[in-house]
C-alpha cells in the first residue's frame, strides 16, 4: 500500500505538475525577475503588467517545446535538481567540517581571502564546472541533442567524476601553493 505522499506525487504527475506546471512556474519567475532586474521596459514598479505578460508568454513558449516534440522533461529536471541539491549539500558539509579546524571560522577566512579577488574567480569557475557536471549527469543534454553524446569506451558518468576530481585537485593546488604576501601592482 503506497504512502499518502506517494499517492499525492503520483496524482500530481498524472495531472502534469512535474512535466509542465512546476517548470513553467519556475521559468516564468526567472524571466520576470530578469525583466525587473534589467529594467528593459523602464522602472519595474511602473511596468509590472508588461513584465508579467512577457514572462508568462515566454515561459509558455519555452515549455511548449518539450511537449510538442514529445520529450519527457520531468525525469531530467528531477535528476538535475536532485543532483544539484546533493552537490550543494556535499560542499556545505565539507565547508562545515573544514570550519571545525579554524580558529575564526570559515566565514572570516573567506572574507579575508575574497579581499584579494582571485578566490572569487576560482570559486565562480568551480561553481560553473559543478553546474555543468550536474547538467551533464542529469541527462538534460538529451533534450538538446537527441540521442545524447557518449564517449566510446568511457562512460559519461565516470568521465564527469574524473573531470570534477581533476578540477578540484587543480583548484586546491592553485590556492594552497599561491603565496600570501605578494600583491598585484
Amino acid at each position: 500500500m503506497p504512502s499518502p505522499m506517494e499517492t499525492v506525487i503520483t496524482n500530481m504527475r498524472a495531472l502534469g505538475f512535474f512535466q509542465f506546471l512546476l517548470p513553467f512556474m519556475l521559468t516564468s519567475a526567472i524571466f520576470y525577475g530578469l525583466l525587473r532586474r534589467s529594467k528593459i521596459f523602464g522602472k519595474p514598479e511602473e511596468n509590472v503588467v508588461v513584465n508579467a505578460v512577457i514572462s508568462l508568454a515566454a515561459a509558455f513558449l519555452v515549455w511548449a517545446y518539450p511537449i510538442l516534440i514529445g520529450v519527457n522533461i520531468e525525469t531530467y529536471l528531477s535528476q538535475f535538481f536532485f543532483a544539484g541539491t546533493v552537490a550543494m549539500l556535499v560542499i556545505m558539509v565539507g565547508i562545515m567540517a573544514f570550519g571545525m579546524f579554524l580558529e575564526k571560522g570559515v566565514g572570516k577566512l573567506l572574507e579575508e581571502k575574497f579581499k584579494g579577488g582571485g578566490l572569487f574567480g576560482g570559486l565562480l569557475f568551480m561553481g560553473l564546472l559543478i553546474g555543468v557536471a550536474v547538467f551533464l549527469s542529469s541527462g538534460l543534454l538529451n533534450v538538446f541533442i537527441p540521442g545524447g553524446v557518449e564517449t566510446p569506451g568511457f562512460p559519461s558518468e565516470e568521465m564527469i567524476y574524473a573531470i570534477m576530481f581533476l578540477v578540484f585537485a587543480g583548484m586546491m593546488i592553485y590556492f594552497l601553493a599561491k603565496p600570501e604576501g605578494k600583491s598585484k601592482e
